[in-house]
Formats: C-alpha cells, sequence, structure tokens
C-alpha cells in the first residue's frame, strides 16, 4: 500500500459510521482522507456530521477517491454496488467486505480478474469501540493487505485472522452475541429486582458485572472456568447459583443459540 492510505466506504450506516469514527480516532486516518456513499440523504448527512468526511450518492467516486473500499452495504444491494464499481477497481485497490454472508467467491465474481478481498464479520460493539471481528483473506490479498485490515478492525475492538469456513460459526459467536449478552444482562437485572433491588441500580450493576467478567477473562488469559472457581467457595452463595443455572441447561442452552445461528448464516450465505 502507498504511505498515503485512502478508504471509501459504499454506504454509510451506523456500522460504516463506527468503523470511520474508530480510524479517525486512532489516527490511522484524518478525516480528509475518507469518503463514503450512500443511496439515502439521511445517511450521508449522519456520517459527514460524525466523521467530518466527505459524503456522495455515487459509488464510483468513491472508487475513484480510495485505495481502500470497505463494502458496508446490505447484502441485497451488494451486487449492484460492485457492479458501479467495477469500472474503476485497479490493482491498487483493496476491497473490505462487511456484507454478511457474502462469500469471498461471489465478491471476486463481481470484480475485475485478480482484485483483492477481504472479508470482515465484525459486531455491533463496535460502535463504541469494543468490537469483536474476524476476517478471512481473498486469493489474491497479499499479507500487507491482511495487516492492514488487522490494524483497521484494531482500531475498534478485537480482530482476528481465520479461514472463511469458520465465519458463519464467528456470525452465530460474536456477530449474534451481543444479543445473547444483552438478555443475560437483563436477566440478572430482573433477578436483581426480585430480590428487592431498584432497576436502575439492578441493570448497572448486572451490566458492569459482566463487562469486569469479560475483562477478567481477556486480560488474565486464564480459562473461564479457573476463574468461576476463583468466585466458588465451598457451601457459598455461588454455587448455588451455579447450581439453578446447570439445572436449567444454560450452557447447553447457549451452545444450541451458538448453533442455530451459525446454521442460519450458512443458509444466508446460499441464498
Amino acid at each position: 500500500m502507498a504511505d498515503k492510505l485512502t478508504i471509501g466506504f459504499l454506504g454509510a450506516g451506523k456500522m460504516a459510521t463506527a468503523l470511520a469514527r474508530g480510524f479517525v480516532n486512532a489516527e490511522l486516518v484524518f478525516p480528509r482522507e475518507i469518503m463514503a456513499s450512500d443511496p439515502y440523504a439521511t445517511a450521508r448527512d449522519h456520517f459527514a456530521a460524525e466523521v467530518g468526511a466527505a459524503v456522495t450518492a455515487n459509488n464510483g467516486e468513491v472508487a475513484q477517491f480510495a485505495q481502500v473500499l470497505i463494502l458496508a452495504t446490505k447484502p441485497d444491494q451488494v451486487a449492484p454496488a460492485l457492479a458501479e464499481i467495477h469500472p474503476y477497481i485497479t490493482s491498487h485497490h483493496l476491497l473490505i467486505s462487511i456484507a454478511a454472508g457474502v462469500t469471498l467467491a461471489k465478491l471476486q465474481a463481481a470484480l475485475p480478474a485478480g482484485a483483492r478481498v477481504i472479508r470482515v464479520m465484525p459486531n455491533t460493539p463496535a460502535l463504541i469501540g469494543a468490537g469483536a471481528s474476524a476476517y478471512a483473506l481473498g486469493a489474491q490479498a497479499t499479507p500487507g493487505d491482511a495487516e492492514l485490515a488487522g490494524r483497521l478492525l484494531s482500531a475498534v475492538g478485537l480482530a482476528l485472522p481465520v479461514k472463511e469456513v469458520l465465519l458463519d460459526a464467528v456470525t452465530g459467536l460474536s456477530g449474534s452475541g451481543p444479543a445473547y449478552g444483552y438478555q443475560f444482562i437483563e436477566a440478572l437485572s430482573d433477578g436483581g429486582v426480585a430480590a428487592g433491588l431498584p432497576r436502575d441500580v439492578a441493570t448497572r450493576l448486572a451490566a458492569q458485572t459482566m463487562l469486569g467478567a469479560a475483562k477478567m477473562v481477556l486480560e488474565t488469559g486464564l480459562h473461564p472456568g479457573v476463574l468461576k472457581d476463583q468466585v466458588t467457595s465451598p457451601g457459598g452463595t455461588t454455587i448455588e447459583g451455579l447450581h439453578e443455572l446447570e439445572k436449567g441447561h444454560l450452557r447447553g442452552t447457549v451452545m444450541s443459540a451458538v448453533r442455530a445461528a451459525t446454521e442460519r448464516s450458512k443458509k444466508l450465505g446460499h441464498a
């Protein structure tokens, strides 16, 4: 890649805005080195206000402006968007797609031969810089492309390289996972309310507890089971709670949720 990095977004929705803000906040690029396209004026105006970057309704204009193109459209808009930029794609371009379920093969087939493509599965906590993303390289992507993708995605959270065949599992786990987490936090809060806590206190305690537990896993490197055991004293309160969770098949239910979401992602990818 050239020393001067320019980034174009095809689609200016919430995820595109979050990524662009992350790139700017991490000082990877200046706002003037970003451009986004979107058919909807409201999306363009919001992106421009949040990022301070140029916007347009023309995908081709973005392709002519930027070396790195981030495909952030809905899956059903991928084909027309790629058709619009096809005449402008050169060997200097790298396309990073966050379009759910659209395979590398489909992306490469819609672009000129030899196009460099990377497919990414992000999640919504990228909006606050706490995302979890996984990415897979296309056949023509270079080690430098992989390094750049990792650097960009790390600006909004955790970024891990995987084989493309695993991206459906990533979708079922971290792509859909925030919703599972929200439901568990809500359930913890409900339990606190049932035990007598005010709702606002219960919800804040529940959310902070899950945040702290997650940080302990990431920062200590210890297995979650080891950390669980450190909280669980013989004959204490925690083991009683864990016993109830086991009776409710919590772990098996969560595993089934991830597998079901993974299977759904596979079906959508072949639609």
